[in-house]
């Protein structure tokens, strides 16, 4: 029960990510998220069953971590775009654009709680303390968390968000064809993670962009 941590941190990211899709789709002239009260921080009528509890549940008492989980996505109408093509290219984009800059708040949260801290010595750790600590160890951990799931969601394989901005540069008829892989490029997203060369590529991408997050961590401590 010590890594609790993650689930917090986990349920907020996959929240925002969701949120951030409803915002742009609203910017960009669609209402549908706003009007079906999807644009809220409330984390309950953004759960998926599966994605949201199951599934890290079952990744928590498996592994003692998360490693993957999904909010319901939420709806958008495309006929309320102006243009088709960009404005669905910007609302998939802007989940993982809103992961990363999450992993800078973490980054920033991080180094700050980790200044406040002091020395623990077991018996005597204060509540306060163990808040500190708790806090601090949830913000490390949302920092790569977060850039994981920017990065994961960015795989062009639908339902991900990378899907959508693929797509939407294809030809009209290919693209609706691709989106079409439906439940079957869920299938396809665990089978691929289940290939060494993926994983070592999505770990390799995200630890990538992990070094400017670790160069400022080093500048603000």
């Amino acid at each position: 029960m010590e890594n609790l941590y993650v689930l917090p941190i986990l349920l907020f990211s996959i929240v925002i990510h969701e949120i951030s899709h409803g915002w742009m789709a609203l910017r960009l002239g669609d209402p549908t998220a706003r009007d079906l009260g999807r644009l809220t921080l409330n984390p309950i009528p953004h759960i998926d069953p599966v994605g949201s509890i199951l599934v890290p549940l079952m990744s928590y008492i498996a592994a003692g971590t998360v490693f993957i989980a999904w909010a319901k996505p939420v709806p958008v109408n495309p006929a309320n775009f102006s243009k088709y093509r960009r404005d669905d290219i910007l609302v998939s984009v802007v989940g993982p654009i809103s992961n990363l800059v999450l992993a800078l708040l973490c980054s920033v949260f991080y180094v700050f709680l980790h200044k406040i801290s002091g020395p623990t010595d077991g018996e005597s750790v204060s509540m306060l303390q163990y808040s500190v600590v708790f806090l601090t160890q949830m913000f490390s951990y949302g920092i790569a968390m977060n850039i994981y799931l920017a990065v994961f969601n960015l795989i062009p394989v639908p339902p991900l968000d990378g899907s959508h901005v693929v797509s939407s540069l294809l030809p009209p008829q290919l693209g609706e064809r691709y989106r079409q892989i439906g439940f079957a490029g869920i299938l396809l997203i665990i089978v691929l993670m289940r290939l060494q060369p993926v994983r070592d590529a999505v770990v390799t991408t995200v630890q990538f962009i992990l070094v400017p997050y670790a160069f400022l961590i080093n500048i603000l401590s």
